[in-house]
């Protein structure tokens, strides 16, 4: 009897134990990008719904996501900017890239009184974030908008304090079109801004300018159309002021998806064609190319499938593009590679 009982317990607690593990696999970790978070927090609400598997992701900034994975204290990260070979070289692991939407940068104001959505060239974005254009009816600025009455006011510019993928894409389609940026500034995740007051994250940044009046900043469009706020219309490379929006994005993507490189590494900023956005993105996750816990391998590389399929049709509805399908067939044989 002692020994059936003994037997009995310790059965218990192999069961026990073995329901905490599986429990434990069905959590997945991440961290990464804001830009994609809106879209994310709905995939991965949809995810656990549909499997029962709870992706925590982190949203905090681009950086911190290839920090986090490259220092392997999440399962994955998520980026706005694509990791560079000697960002790589210290990873344990080497991360794949995988695109999961597209989105657009816009540049964001407050101006009381002015109803017309405004025209912006690069040159002119360049010199309002590098301080040389200072004021609203600076002709840099009012030569691009005829007939709208701009404010004798200070720009009071705000940008990311955080290292962001968003930071990112702004900068590069900066650095493509003014070489006074490309010189001074540069494109990076994290840049030494000439002038601005800081904010975190894209929320940080939409937030503050809300509530500045005479601000300008860049973010996320879902975060523009979220908050209500006034976003400006950007020349592109054919010449043509082009507003951010699903066609214009897709356009942007379009033309890149073509010549599409293996790695998925690619920037579409600044990308031809008559109805491109020109400062349009990829988001990518970044996945290790080999993943031990079997479990955590299954789960993740069914997300990725199932993201790729299903999840595509909830991008529109959030302001995203969804990927092209050329990328999308190149991103199934892709999963199939993670060991």
């Amino acid at each position: 009897m002692f020994h059936l009982k003994r037997r009995a317990l310790w059965s218990g607690l192999f069961l026990l134990a073995l329901a905490s593990v599986a429990r434990a696999a069905e959590t997945i970790t991440a961290a990464g990008a804001t830009f994609p978070f809106p879209i994310y927090s709905k995939w991965f609400q949809q995810y656990k719904e549909k499997t029962g598997i709870q992706i925590n992701y982190q949203s905090l900034g681009s950086g911190a996501g290839i920090k986090q994975l490259t220092e392997r204290t999440v399962d994955f990260g998520a980026s706005d900017k694509p990791v560079t070979d000697k960002q790589i070289a210290k990873f344990q692991v080497k991360p794949l890239h995988f695109p999961t939407v597209l989105g657009a940068v816009v540049p964001v104001y407050n101006l009381e009184g002015v109803s017309q959505s405004l025209k912006f060239s690069g040159e002119a974005l360049a010199g309002i974030f590098m301080g040389s254009v200072k004021k609203w009816n600076d002709p840099a600025i009012s030569n691009l908008n005829p007939g709208v009455k701009l404010p004798n006011e200070p720009i009071v510019v705000v940008v990311r304090s955080d290292g962001s993928g968003t930071s990112f894409v702004f900068t590069d389609f900066l650095a493509k079109v003014s070489p006074e940026w490309k010189l001074k500034v540069g494109a990076d995740t994290a840049v030494n801004w000439p002038t601005g007051l800081r904010a975190k994250g894209n929320e940080g940044v939409s937030g503050f300018v809300k509530q500045t009046p005479y601000s300008i900043g860049y973010v996320e469009l879902i975060y523009a159309i979220s908050q209500k706020m006034g976003y400006g219309s950007v020349r592109n490379q054919a010449g043509n002021f082009v507003k951010a929006d699903l066609t214009s994005v897709t356009a942007a993507a379009e033309a890149a998806s073509n010549n599409f490189p293996a790695d998925f590494r690619v920037s579409i900023t600044n990308a031809p064609g008559a109805a491109s956005y020109p400062i349009s993105t990829f988001t990518w996750l970044l996945i290790p190319s080999k993943i031990e816990d079997p479990v955590k391998k299954k789960a993740i590389t069914e997300f990725l499938t199932w993201m790729l399929s299903t999840g595509q049709q909830s991008a529109a509805r959030l302001n995203y593009a969804p990927l092209p399908k050329a990328v999308v067939a190149m991103e199934n044989k892709a999963v199939a590679t993670i060991q």
